[in-house]
């Protein structure tokens, strides 16, 4: 028995059919795969630029406020150890003025 073109044909299409119906799930899977990955790539590129944002703004915001915080702190603290020694001068002498008020207020008391 031989085969018409039109049989040859009609197996054709139902192998064609087969075929698609067997290959258009896989066909979704590497589609939603390619999306997957997309989305995945745009991710990267947006944590990149974000990554790339914060090192800017430690670079010129950040560091530039530790380096003036740096350059002003050892002159203030030099300036309140300097005056942290007058402040206790000062108290001493204070604490020397009392006791000679108290002396001279008896000793104007006593004359009075």
């Amino acid at each position: 028995m031989a085969l018409t073109n039109e049989d040859l044909l009609a197996i054709s299409q139902l192998l064609d059919t087969k075929l698609d119906s067997r290959l258009n799930p896989i066909k979704n899977d590497i589609k939603a795969i390619r999306d997957e990955q997309t989305l995945i790539k745009d991710e990267q590129r947006r944590m990149k630029d974000e990554q790339t944002r914060i090192r800017l703004i430690i670079e010129n915001d950040v560091l530039h406020a530790i380096n003036i915080l740096s350059e002003n702190y050892v002159p203030a603290a030099k300036r309140y150890e300097k005056a942290a020694d007058q402040i206790e001068a000062m108290q001493s002498d204070i604490d020397i003025m009392k006791k000679v008020l108290a002396d001279h207020s008896e000793k104007l008391k006593k004359i009075s």
